[in-house]
């Protein structure tokens, strides 16, 4: 399980580094480069994603897990980086409008 968790982060944490770095480029106009940042970060968190759903199909077959401050790190770092996606792409979206 720990391996899981920790892919959720890793995964999580690069789709948050793309999306801010994807803000940074549109900020200075290069959208080509921000929009390519943006394909990755969906890219990462549709992995992390993958590795929550394994989580949580196995509890729903009744393997469950304990519940680990790790685990709520890992689904903090994914819900707040879904967060910032959203927000990265209206982000970039004013910034073409500019």
């Amino acid at each position: 399980m720990e391996e899981i968790i920790l892919n959720i982060i890793t995964y999580s944490g690069e789709a948050r580094s793309s999306a801010m770095e994807a803000i940074q480029f549109a900020k200075s106009g290069n959208f080509d480069k921000a929009i390519g940042l943006m394909e990755e970060a969906n890219r990462q968190l549709s992995l992390a994603h993958k590795h929550q759903t394994t989580l949580i199909q196995e509890e729903a077959q009744g393997k469950k897990k304990e519940v680990s401050l790790l685990l709520i790190h890992a689904q903090d770092h994914l819900m707040n980086t879904l967060t910032l996606r959203d927000l990265a792409s209206e982000l970039i979206d004013i910034y073409k409008r500019l």
